[in-house]
């Protein structure tokens, strides 16, 4: 299983202030690579290089709304859990979201330190069990392949 500086966070806010308090808030409190873009496309740009291990955006952006962007997100990277920033009023949609784009939690601005890095170690945890998971079913079909070819040579032995 991955550890924990391998992990990738991918955080998408039109806000730099929220980008970067959110982004030092981590550096101090783990060791999660976090990725931070003030534009969802270019985010979009960069999954394409890059596996994440969990998606944060912001839900009212100018140029894609969040819900969107973690759409797109998912169509890409299908187990990293999607997170939502959004202000109360936009808790309707959020809560619309969850079914929308599968989102794993949303998060109310302005949020609590201890809470947001709580949702985000669980996420990033859920994420690489999925991984150990998605690979450990790799191991065992590749395993169960690999007896059925040596029963059919076992079976042409005895024909």
């Amino acid at each position: 299983m991955s550890n924990q500086n391998e992990t990738r966070i991918l955080l998408v806010d039109d806000e730099p202030m929220v980008l970067s308090s959110i982004q030092v808030f981590l550096q101090l409190e783990t060791d999660y690579q976090v990725l931070t873009f003030s534009s969802p496309a270019r985010a979009l740009e960069n999954l394409e290089k890059n596996r994440i291990d969990l998606a944060i955006s912001d839900y009212l952006m100018p140029e894609m709304d969040g819900i969107t962007f973690l759409g797109k997100v998912k169509e890409k990277w299908p187990i990293a859990p999607r997170v939502l920033l959004t202000g109360y009023a936009d808790k309707e949609n959020a809560i619309k979201a969850i079914n929308d784009v599968g989102l794993y939690h949303y998060i109310e601005k302005p949020w609590n330190n201890d809470d947001l890095l709580l949702v985000i170690r669980n996420a990033v945890e859920r994420s690489l069990l999925l991984r150990q998971l998605e690979e450990n079913i790799e191991e065992i079909e590749k395993a169960h392949s690999e007896l059925a070819q040596i029963q059919r040579r076992i079976l042409r032995l005895f024909q």
